[in-house]
């Protein structure tokens, strides 16, 4: 059985669809490559955002619950998504983000990087943090963001558990992760280190609050596979290790399987096939809204049943 390398992508939770999307994509530059709705509740959107191409790895995707009350951050859940950047991108992020309204922390410095952390508008954990030797990304060159300062897919999730040992045997008995070192309470372990998200940090939080689900939370974490048949493997392991596993579930994108690990965060293994480009072309990623082919159907009932949305005008930011 191959080792996981990395993320597949995250999937968290926002309340205004419009906001979301202004956010990611007209902010942060990452592009929309899928517009679909939640294949368990169509009545609400579920968006990508991601790399041009949407690479295993990029991939941030969010439900659109607009009546959610707002999440708790707390123990049993991932609590914070990390970004590659350039060295050396930070005053641009720092002013960038003022400019949206976003506040940021001071710069930190963990295992050697330096950190910029802040919250999106539904109050997400999110860093970017400056990589010497960044991964291979498909740059959006019509987004906003010069590749020089561009986020490059993922640097690593964080997690607050109560307690890391079990998640820690998971991870490198069961995923093929190795412990790469310790600061205070932070235990980072790593996959592939080519592989974008190849970072898993576990923040030990004994006592502390448990998680308050809700938006701005980050509903589930999806580690990826190659294929079906790998995929296959990982779910007759779990299983065999007392894993209550899903069956495989088809998202179009890719085939998933889902449990929940011991300290109560949802994991979920997907295929890194068939991907976002089955169903419309590279140039116009995004651009309307995909259905799985068993709700089609009704698809004049979704549409009049989800916001508005409108692909605001890309503004280019300056390099200066």
């Amino acid at each position: 059985m191959d080792p996981i390398r990395g993320l597949h992508h995250v999937t968290a939770v926002a309340s205004d669809p419009q906001r979301n999307v202004d956010f990611y994509r007209n902010v942060l530059g990452q592009r929309l490559v899928k517009r679909t709705v939640n294949f368990d509740s169509p009545d609400t959107y579920h968006f990508y955002f991601a790399d041009e191409v949407g690479n295993p790895g990029s991939v941030l995707t969010f439900f659109a619950w607009p009546n959610m009350r707002r999440g708790v951050r707390g123990n049993g859940e991932t609590n914070v998504v990390a970004y590659n950047v350039p060295v050396d991108s930070f005053p641009f992020w720092q002013e960038r983000l003022k400019q949206n309204g976003i506040k940021t922390e001071a710069i930190d410095t963990r295992f050697g990087q330096n950190v910029l952390a802040f919250s999106d508008p539904d109050g997400m954990g999110v860093e970017l943090v400056e990589v010497e030797s960044l991964p291979a990304i498909h740059h959006w060159e019509e987004g906003p963001i010069p590749e020089a300062y561009a986020l490059h897919g993922f640097h690593s999730i964080t997690l607050w558990l109560e307690e890391v040992e079990s998640t820690s045997a998971l991870l490198t008995e069961g995923m093929g992760y190795q412990f790469a070192g310790a600061e205070e309470n932070r235990h980072r372990f790593k996959s592939d280190r080519h592989a974008l998200g190849h970072i898993v940090d576990l923040i030990h939080r004994p006592g502390k609050m448990q998680a308050g689900f809700g938006v701005g939370s980050i509903h589930h974490i999806a580690f990826r596979v190659a294929n079906d048949e790998e995929q296959l493997t990982y779910q007759s392991m779990l299983s065999e290790a007392g894993f209550r596993v899903s069956p495989v579930m088809d998202r179009s994108y890719f085939h998933s399987i889902y449990f929940r690990e011991q300290g109560g965060v949802l994991f979920e293994i997907a295929t890194d096939t068939p991907g976002f480009l089955i169903d419309e072309p590279k140039t116009s990623l995004g651009e309307s809204l995909k259905l799985p082919a068993w709700v089609e159907p009704q698809r004049a009932e979704i549409e009049a049943s989800l916001l508005p949305l409108t692909l605001n005008p890309i503004k280019k930011a300056s390099l200066s």
